[in-house]
Order: C-alpha cells, then structure tokens, then sequence
C-alpha cells in the first residue's frame, strides 16, 4: 500500500467511525474468504459495515475518534454500526456458528471499551424492533381491555339465547 492509499483508509475509517454508535473487533485467523463474505452479507441486510484493516491504520482512525484504550493485534476484522445490540447480536451469533476460526475479541460501545462479555451480554437483549412491538403492546392494552369490557354484554347476551334455545330443543 503506497502511503496516499494508506492516509485514504485513515480518512475513510476516521469519518465510519465518527458516525459509529457501536465497533467490534474479531479475530478471523483460519477463515476462508467465502466465510467472511457471508458475515458481510448478513452485516450488510443489518446496516452494519465489515472491514479487514491493518492494525496501525485502524488505531490511527480510533484515535482521530477519541478512542485510546484499544488494542489491535494479530489479524483483526472491525465490523461497526448504529444498532449496538444488532452489531452485538450478529457478531455473536456469527462466532457461534464459526466457534474454531472466528472469536470477538473487544468492541467500543457508548463511548467506552468493551470486553467480549459485554458484548455477549448486548447481544441477549431485545431488538429496537421488539422493544418497539412490546411498548406498543402496552399502550394499546387499556384500549384493548375496554373493547373486552364492552363487548361482555353482547357476549353474555348471546350465550344466554343460545342456552334458552337449547332448552327449547330438548323439550
């Protein structure tokens, strides 16, 4: 890499990663390029972004980003996002599958280091979406439970009938 590329990968990852809510790091040692490329695909439906970067450069572009307590050693494959526990949840769920050749290592979350157990831990935690169906499930419930108390009558009304009219078949 000639030194103009290697300041453009600064610049690129400096400005990803100034707009990243959330950054994990991975160990990738043993994996084959399809491999990696499925955990692109599967980043890429989620929003999220994987990139294979050289060390040094990745360091430079987390301190460009206020970031000092990472570290970067041996291979290393960053994949960050907005969606902390997505990013959690698909880097987990990819180690699980590849448990022998691809293992978290580290992420930045919130503004501080993270260790791969707190990442673990995100990653068991609802989706944006799911906690967005559990809060509407609450708001709607007291309307829900006010048709229930409306509709009793009506109910009851029509079981009543439909008792009389038994009784009036088995006479």
């Amino acid at each position: 890499m000639t030194r103009s590329q290697k300041e453009e990968v600064v610049r690129y990852l400096t400005e990803e990663f100034k707009n990243a809510t959330a950054i994990v790091d991975c160990d990738y040692k043993g994996m084959t390029v399809p491999e990696i490329e499925s955990l692109r695909r599967v980043a890429k439906e989620k929003g999220l972004k994987v990139r294979v970067v050289k060390n040094t450069l990745a360091l430079i572009a987390l301190k460009n980003n206020g970031v000092e307590d990472f570290e970067l050693k041996d291979t290393n494959l960053l994949v960050w996002g907005n969606d902390l526990v997505d990013l959690a949840k698909t880097v987990t769920d990819f180690a699980k599958d590849h448990k022998d050749r691809f293992k978290v290592k580290q992420g930045y979350f919130e503004g501080e280091v993270a260790d791969a157990a707190k990442i673990e831990a995100y990653s068991k935690l609802p989706s944006k979406e799911e906690l967005l169906g559990m809060l509407l499930s609450v708001w709607t419930a007291p309307l829900r439970n006010l048709l229930y108390v409306w509709n009793a009558p009506k109910q009851n009304f029509v079981t009543v009938l439909e008792n009389i009219r038994q009784q009036k078949e088995e006479n």
